[in-house]
């Protein structure tokens, strides 16, 4: 499951890099794909710190 989160960030963090990199070949959708992208990383890095916190008990 970690993997497969993880995978999936890492394809929209690569649309988001895109995006800034060249921005007349962004996607219509590639606003959407960052908000997506950012709420996405930051779920993800508040569970593993949880996860980390409870392993340390």
């Amino acid at each position: 499951m970690k993997k497969t989160i993880t995978i999936i960030l890492i394809l929209l963090n690569l649309i988001v890099l895109l995006g800034q990199i060249w921005p007349e070949g962004a996607p219509p959708f590639a606003r959407t794909v960052n908000i997506i992208f950012l709420i996405g990383c930051l779920m993800f890095l508040v569970f593993s710190l949880q996860k980390d916190k409870s392993k340390t008990k």
